[in-house]
């Protein structure tokens, strides 16, 4: 039975990804758009398109006021706010149509690396030690080299790349105010680095979900550079 559905986007604007050289994330929304829109117009679905834009006010003065049976949600942030992704998704929440992607406190948990990681701890998980470093508690640094230092609260492979992988503590000191200058974060995560296989895994669904097929990331690089997905990589 078609149904109308409606996709909502962040327009694409200057952020400080730009200054990261890492704009092409935030412009390729705009293919995914185009792509999931053609998809459920062939398949005899009612599609429209909403780009959002700030204040939050607006967008939900709109999404209040919108008229669908589903909301296809590739909203991923204002300008590289990224954590407006999850304010988005509660307010969709709030509306009571069904909307696809991750429930807004999933996003808010998972967008912050660091709180990711101590709930991993506190149910039992394995997850290589970490610390929450910034330019000014460097003396305080007590993990083991090497290490990857990674913004805290960024997806995407924001910030990646080789240089991510420090072995000293001038490399650490380099990529730390790096990370903390680029995504205006207070502190850096960083982790004990952990080589290994690395795979991708799809949930489907809610209290029901299932797992989709499994999907691995092939590392056939160089030989000397780090086994992670950089950004260049990725994008």
């Amino acid at each position: 039975m078609p149904m109308r559905i409606v996709i909502i986007y962040n327009q694409p604007a200057p952020s400080r990804y730009d200054t990261a050289g890492e704009e092409k994330a935030v412009v390729g929304v705009m293919d995914a758009v185009n792509a999931v829109q053609q998809a459920l117009l062939e398949l005899g679905h009612d599609v429209s398109t909403i780009s959002l834009l700030p204040p939050l006010e607006a967008v939900a003065q709109k999404l209040r006021g919108l008229r669908a049976d589903v909301v296809f949600n590739l909203f991923e942030g204002f300008g590289g706010c990224s954590e407006s992704e999850a304010d988005v998704a509660q307010i969709l929440s709030e509306t009571g149509i069904p909307y696809t992607g991750c429930p807004h406190n999933a996003l808010r948990i998972a967008l912050d690396k660091a709180k990711t990681k101590a709930m991993l701890k506190s149910i039992g998980l394995k997850t290589s030690d970490f610390q929450l470093v910034s330019p000014d508690n460097l003396s305080t640094f007590r993990l083991n080299f090497p290490c990857i230092v990674k913004p805290r609260c960024e997806d995407a492979s924001h910030g990646l790349s080789e240089e991510s992988v420090v072995n000293d503590f001038p490399s650490l000191q380099r990529q730390v105010a790096k990370m903390v200058n680029l995504y205006g974060k207070e502190e850096a995560l960083v982790e004990e680095f952990v080589s290994g296989r690395e795979f991708n895994l799809t949930l489907l669904g809610n209290s029901d979900a299932r797992a989709l097929a499994i999907s691995e990331i092939v590392f056939a690089l160089p030989a000397g550079l780090p086994k992670i997905l950089t950004f260049a990589a990725k994008w």
